[in-house]
């Protein structure tokens, strides 16, 4: 694609911003909405639009080349991000659910499932390529000094004598020549009742002619089945009731598509290379061309105001504070009265703010009464007034949509409608790099010539009105004063966090922990590898009273939510609401730890282990665990984005600890994590992620308080298990063909995971089963066998999480607000029953009446 297309890409995302802006931000405020379903409509109508335009701003962000633009994209698409976080939240308040179903709406804009997945943005790795790579570098080295961490399994292998290994070898060999000679002479019975048969029958000879034709009626038939066999299939294939045939090679179009993009990769680095050295040599060009006449013109401005305003008052103003903005608050548009008004009443205030402060706290207990007894007096009042408030929904303030009518006003201030004709190559715009770095070095010249006029001012007042310093005697201490308010609460600060590895540089620490195999290296796993199918009937069951149970591919959308946009962005992350911990459960193989690891791959992020079996033994006592836990935050914070994973993380907070697994001292953390969380702010970029297969082994109460965002991962269902029998089988050399029957395969194995799946074709697909293929295609049955061989996830099981999930905080809510509209839709019934009957009594008595 064209410099020219990407620009309409995003041109067109920056309308349909627009057009949400206007609806988000109306000119009178709306009304609470009091009816749930189109509450969340409104929103999920939002969300899939706000969607679109994420996934077409990151494509476009990810092409454009030009350095100027790619800033503005940039501000929206973390604005948009962020805002599609906040309505997320919105929903899950309002539902009481994490995943949620947009089929009517997808509907209704004639959208597809694929238009509403959340793209991950390339920037989140490309950007910081050289620190990843150096990264891997240095721990592939320290991997390499401490060795293999993983011991090879060792094998038992029983040695024979040689008496025995003689005899074992004589019955193979017997064995095969028993079998050779089987074969052999069941071929010479089968020859021998053919000889016989054509003794009895008769040998007679054809005519040449009816021989040919009888050929030849053979050899047609034969031609025409072929041919028509093969136009079915075609047919089939273009009509989609069949798979298409599997693609060796990459088609050369698709090759030359990632081609240009990568070139265009290419073109982004060359051109911002050439911006930022643009950057510093137009800020020095301008700093020694223009930087005199502007000094000149300031001091020229300063001068004027001082004898207006001499004029104007009968005296000299004081010059105002750095803190007020210097010179920068006479140059706002003011006269010189105004200015000096100004800065006589900020002068006052401050005056009144001393005397006030000894007053202030004999009045707050005076105060505190009055308001208590006007609280009194007014409470039938005001609650009737939050009872109105309250009543329905309303949009929490966001804090992206600010960002993204900034960013969308500088889209319309700069580059709609700017004439670009000139700038085919897409380079830097001088101009506004010169607008921008005018303004820089105004400033850095304005704040030398402040401290020329303050003296220069001081000087005529010396000289003119015979004016003595006392004022600014009293402002130096004043600013004393803060400076050492700010000094003490600075230490403060420094007193609750402890560094007990300051002596130490992050460098040693981060080898410690590879060392330990506390910090490990994340397989390359994509977030696309992660297959599910899209719940198409997840609304329609819903609007039935049915709970459907969420799809693969919902699992997938919340990781890329709740883990990798907020982890991805810093500035996202600061202002999204804020997520400390994520829990992932399930059974054993629906890909718990693969999402882990696909976390860490998008994001770039450090992975961290604190599995129970993996510290066991580990840094023992107290001392030892505050330093571990010291050590993993300490670089995890430095490093981020971080991910620390605690592998079967119902351990932590066990019932009743099992007698085989007191030693591992399995519940170490379990003191420690709340305070850890206390301790992530907004702008740590660290994620603790827990993933467990029995969480109802742990005391609910606080595994709740730890891990507040629970995904429940199921089992896949029938849509999801025919997708994935299909990626399964294509990624491990299996070729799929009519005589495979996938649908029936999907439906047999309802019940198995994913890794039940891997591990049937793993053992299916050997590599002589690989090549006897294009003899012998592959079927159904031979995937049963090594299918029964491992035990399915009952329905017991499924039940059990079910159950436990409904005890969850949020599970709680879903079910009572549940019961809620149940009790509402009965007493509905009930007033419409009451309604009838008092109606047919009525028309009863008109009836006796008329008689």
């Amino acid at each position: 694609m064209s410099h020219s297309a990407y620009g309409k890409i995003w041109v067109a995302a920056q309308g349909a911003l627009e057009d949400l802006i206007q609806k988000e931000i109306p000119a009178e405020p709306p009304r609470p909405q009091k009816d749930q379903q189109v509450a969340f409509h409104t929103l999920a109508t939002f969300y899939v639009k706000y969607v679109q335009i994420l996934r077409s701003l990151e494509t476009v962000y990810d092409q454009i080349v030009h350095p100027q633009k790619r800033r503005v994209i940039r501000h929206v698409l973390d604005g948009v991000m962020g805002r599609v976080l906040e309505l997320k939240r919105e929903m899950v308040d309002l539902e009481f659910s994490e995943f949620h179903y947009y089929d009517d709406i997808l509907q209704d804009l004639k959208l597809t499932p694929e238009d509403i997945e959340i793209p991950i943005p390339r920037y989140f790795v490309s950007e910081k390529i050289r620190v990843l790579k150096d990264r891997e570098r240095i721990l592939a080295q320290i991997l390499a000094k401490a060795g293999p961490q993983e011991l090879e399994t060792k094998v038992n292998v029983k040695q024979l004598s040689l008496a025995e290994a003689v005899r074992l070898i004589q019955v193979s060999e017997r064995a095969r020549q028993g079998r050779l000679r089987a074969k052999f002479m069941k071929e010479i019975r089968q020859e021998e009742e053919k000889e016989q048969q054509a003794r009895i029958r008769g040998v007679t000879t054809l005519d040449p002619d009816e021989a040919s034709t009888r050929i030849q009626k053979v050899w047609r038939g034969y031609s025409q089945r072929k041919r028509t066999k093969k136009e079915r299939l075609e047919e089939m294939i273009f009509l989609g009731m069949l798979p298409a045939p599997q693609q060796q090679q990459t088609s050369a179009a698709r090759l030359q598509a990632q081609q240009v993009e990568s070139a265009r990769h290419v073109v982004q680095e060359e051109h911002e290379v050439e911006f930022q050295h643009a950057l510093v040599s137009i800020r020095e060009t301008i700093r020694s061309l223009e930087g005199p006449d502007i000094k000149e013109s300031l001091q020229e401005q300063i001068r004027q105001w001082f004898i207006e305003c001499h004029d104007a008052t009968g005296k000299f103003p004081d010059y105002p504070d750095e803190e007020d903005g210097g010179s920068a608050a006479i140059f706002a548009e003011k006269t010189p009265e105004q200015v000096a008004a100004e800065l006589a009443a900020k002068e006052e205030e401050k005056e009144k703010k001393k005397k006030s402060k000894g007053k202030k706290d004999k009045k707050s207990g005076k105060k505190e009464k009055k308001k208590d007894k006007k609280g009194k007096g007014k409470g039938k009042k005001g609650k009737g007034d939050k009872e109105e408030e309250e009543q329905g929904w309303k949009m929490t303030p966001s804090n992206f949509l600010p960002t993204v009518v900034e960013g969308n006003k500088s889209y319309k201030d700069v580059w709609q409608g700017r004439d670009e004709g000139h700038n085919f190559s897409q380079r830097f715009d001088g101009e506004l790099i010169k607008e921008e770095k005018r303004k820089e070095v105004e400033e850095e010249i304005r704040i030398q010539v402040d401290e020329l006029m303050r003296q220069e001012l001081k000087n005529l007042k010396l000289t003119v009105d015979r004016e003595k310093g006392k004022k600014k005697k009293g402002k130096k201490g004043g600013k004393k004063k803060k400076k050492k308010k700010g000094k003490k609460g600075g230490k403060k600060k420094q007193k609750k966090e402890k560094d007990l590895t300051a002596d130490r540089t992050i460098e040693s620490l981060y080898e410690e922990l590879v060392q330990e195999g506390l910090l490990i290296r994340p397989s390359r796993t994509k977030l696309t590898d992660f297959i599910g199918e899209y719940s198409y009937l997840g609304t329609t069951l819903r609007q039935a009273d049915i709970e459907p149970m969420p799809s693969l591919s919902d699992v997938k959308q919340l990781m890329a939510l709740y883990g990798i946009l907020p982890l991805g962005s810093q500035a996202v992350h600061e202002k999204a609401p804020l997520m400390k911990t994520l829990l992932l459960a399930g059974p054993a193989g629906v890909g718990k730890k693969m999402l882990v690891h696909a976390l860490c791959t998008e994001t770039g992020a450090n992975l961290f282990n604190l599995s129970s079996a993996n510290i066991a033994g580990k840094y023992p006592g107290k001392s030892g665990l505050q330093m571990m836990l010291h050590m993993v935050f300490k670089v995890a914070r430095q490093l981020q984005p971080s991910v620390v994973w605690i592998g079967d993380a119902e351990k932590t907070f066990y019932k009743k600890v099992p007698k085989a697994e007191k030693e591992m001292e399995p519940k170490r953390l379990k003191k420690d994590l709340p305070k850890l969380l206390k301790s992530i702010k907004a702008e740590d970029r660290v994620l603790i992620v827990g993933t467990t297969r029995r969480p109802f082994d742990a005391d609910l109460k606080p595994f709740c308080k730890v891990y507040k965002k629970i995904l429940l991962i199921p089992r896949p269902d029938y849509s999801s298990r025919l997708v994935l029998w299909s990626h399964v089988i294509l990624q491990n050399r299996g070729l799929i063909t009519s005589a495979l029957d996938l649908s029936s395969l999907a439906k047999i194995t309802d019940g198995y995971t994913q890794g039940h799946m891997v591990r049937a074709v793993q053992a299916v697909l050997t590599d002589r089963r690989v090549q006897l293929q294009g003899k012998k295609p592959l079927t159904a049955v031979e995937f049963i066998s090594p299918l029964a061989r491992q035990d399915p996830i009952y329905k017991e099981e499924e039940e059990a999480f079910k159950t436990w999930y409904a005890k969850t905080p949020l599970g709680k809510k879903r079910a009572k607000a549940a019961k809620a509209s149940e009790e509402d839709g009965e007493s509905g019934k009930a007033g419409k029953s009451k309604g009838k009957k008092a109606g047919k009594k009525g028309k009863k008595k008109k009836k006796k009446k008329k008689k």
